[in-house]
């Protein structure tokens, strides 16, 4: 395979495209993310990067709190919108008809419309020395929309139709093309080929 060598940037994809939710002195807020990521698995923990001049910086570096909630790819309007206009001048939830509810564990608000929402406490600010810092945080609660889940409870996020970011382009997730450890997994005899053994 022939490559052309760029100068290092930004280029990791796909990412996922979240809308990020908080509230400080009586404002609540979204806004879009693309730079998110989990960073630990016990205990949970995930990140997000902000740039300084976000409203939502401010918001989250006072409350301490925020909610991570998961798109669909029907939801890229109001996805990018939400990354485009500042909550400093418009009701986005109203701009872009997000239907809200209380979160369960911090005071903020969740959007009923996306499969998951993730509760997350901000525990460090880490500055990057650019364009963004890194706020990491614990996950102290996950909701999941009961329509995402298979008749014994499973999470089936290959059901969501979930909303992929990759160098400025919306992408909706397809098929499922493995699951984790597949690639390992021994196989299991069939059952005809074990009693064809007993048989000789």
């Amino acid at each position: 395979m022939s490559k052309v060598t760029w100068k290092g940037s930004a280029l990791l994809a796909p990412l996922p495209a979240v809308l990020v939710t908080s509230r400080h002195a009586g404002k609540d807020n979204v806004f879009t993310v693309a730079w998110a990521g989990i960073t630990n698995t016990q205990p949970p923990k995930c990140s997000i990067s902000i740039r300084p001049e976000r409203l939502s910086y401010e918001m989250i570096k006072e409350s301490r709190e925020f909610v991570i909630n998961i798109p669909t790819s029907y939801m890229v309007r109001a996805v990018d919108y939400c990354g485009c206009v500042s909550g400093r001048k418009t009701d986005k939830f109203a701009a872009a008809k997000l239907a809200t509810t209380e979160a369960t564990q911090v005071d903020c608000l969740q959007i009923e419309g996306c499969p998951l929402t993730l509760e997350c406490r901000l525990t460090d600010i880490i500055p990057m020395g650019g364009t963004h810092d890194l706020f990491l945080a614990d996950i102290v609660a996950v909701n999941v929309d009961e329509k995402a889940l298979d008749e014994n409870n499973k999470l089936r996020m290959d059901k969501c139709s979930l909303l992929a970011y990759a160098h400025g382009d919306y992408f909706a997730l397809g098929k499922k093309v493995g699951t984790f450890g597949f690639s390992v997994k021994k196989k299991h005899k069939s059952p005809s080929r074990r009693s064809n053994k007993k048989l000789k």
